[in-house]
């Protein structure tokens, strides 16, 4: 089982950046496919990135490729996303969460653990 605590959100203007953080609990974190979602107001939670447990494998939404990156230190039980150029359309609730896929996982079920999410506003 792991415990998952997000953190860095805030608010910012288009075009900053920010990096949120996710704090892993337990010991068995690098077993664990890792991911990242957001949800809007109004909105289903979705996928925003995902990595395999060693790292070597990311995934991105499309909305997202190209500035968002996701990354894990397993040492430390962490996991991050860099979000560079962010957007109006980016502000959401950001939750952290953790599967236990081989492979990691887009679709939201198939996630077993989640975070408590960390807000992220962008003003235009």
């Amino acid at each position: 089982q792991v415990q998952l605590v997000e953190s860095g959100g805030g608010l910012v203007q288009a075009g900053d950046s920010l990096r949120l953080s996710c704090a892993a609990s337990g010991r068995t974190f690098s077993r664990y496919a890792m991911g990242w979602f957001r949800q809007a107001p109004g909105k289903e939670r979705e996928f925003v990135a995902a990595l395999t447990w060693n790292g070597r494998n990311t995934y991105y939404a499309d909305s997202v490729k190209g500035r968002f990156t996701i990354s894990r230190d397993n040492a430390r039980n962490t996991v991050s996303l860099q979000m560079n150029g962010l957007k109006p359309e980016d502000t959401a609730v950001y939750y952290c969460a953790a599967s236990n896929s081989i492979v990691a996982p887009i679709i939201r079920d198939q996630y077993g653990y989640w975070g408590q999410g960390t807000q992220v506003t962008v003003s235009s």
